[in-house]
């Protein structure tokens, strides 16, 4: 397989903005997002997305089909309920760039593209000045009943790339689960990173 990781910008973005959101109503869908989205949603959020300060998409593509995608922005800007939490701490959130979600074709996992996908955001957020990265992950009770047998959380990931999670540092956001009738809330961790 021969992938090709970069940042999406001008047309090229924006032609690949409809694939980028089924991939991500896809990838989402499985636990433990439990994403129950549209094509119409995650379309408009991409678009407001790529309109805000300091936003970059990275694309993982094989032979020009998107595999992969990667987002993030300035946490300025970003949906007010997750910068609250850091303004709530006295911290300066126009120091603090936002790597909003990865998603990655299942068949594609383990071979160094979630690393691509960290390396191009950080350094995108470091060249722009940002002092901090931070990301947000959904927390599941431990015996959710969807939750596969073979799961694993991406905490060791995350913690080997130098992030820690921010003990009592949470947002809440609302979406549609797959098991669901309606939106309900979500709690969201974040975990943090100093760039050197």
């Amino acid at each position: 397989m021969a992938v090709h990781v970069s940042a999406l910008t001008g047309r090229e973005l924006n032609a690949a903005l409809p694939e980028v959101a089924r991939l991500r109503i896809e990838v989402f869908r499985a636990y433990p997002y439990l994403y129950d989205g549209t094509l119409e949603y995650e379309e408009k959020y991409l678009t407001a997305l790529t309109q805000s300060k300091d936003s970059i998409v990275v694309a993982a593509q094989d032979d020009g089909r998107v595999i992969g995608c990667s987002t993030g922005a300035a946490l300025a800007g970003h949906h007010g309920e997750f910068a609250e939490p850091f303004l709530a701490r006295g911290m300066n959130i126009s120091e603090i760039f936002y790597c909003s979600e990865s998603v990655l074709s299942p068949d594609y996992r383990g071979q160094g593209l979630g690393h691509a996908f960290f390396d191009r955001r950080e350094a995108h957020a470091k060249r722009l000045g940002y002092r901090i990265c931070t990301f947000s992950s959904v927390v599941r009770p431990s015996g959710h009943p969807l939750k596969p047998s073979n799961y694993r959380p991406l905490d060791e990931f995350w913690t080997k790339r130098g992030y820690t999670k921010a003990e009592g540092l949470t947002a809440s956001f609302r979406w549609k689960d797959i098991d669901r009738p309606g939106e309900t809330d979500h709690l969201m961790q974040f975990w943090l990173r100093e760039l050197n």
